[in-house]
């Protein structure tokens, strides 16, 4: 737990989010730039191991077609 108030927590965690699925693609567009780049985890406030899963899902969207590359 954060002891420091201004300190963001991630949202992913306090939603109780277990798995980022790759076919939600609103949730995916949310963690990207304009140019379809993965925010980094400073600027989104997402823990570890959800922007790895997140990363893991974009990644597999895009394969797939339903997220540009660039």
């Amino acid at each position: 737990m954060n002891k420091n108030p201004n300190l963001k927590q991630c949202s992913f965690c306090t939603s109780g989010v277990k798995t980022i699925d790759y076919k939600d693609i609103e949730t995916i567009k949310k963690y990207t730039d304009s140019y379809a780049k993965i925010t980094k985890k400073r600027k989104t406030n997402v823990c570890a191991t959800h922007q790895r899963r997140l990363a893991e899902a974009t990644k597999r969207a895009r394969f797939l077609s339903l997220v540009p590359y660039i």
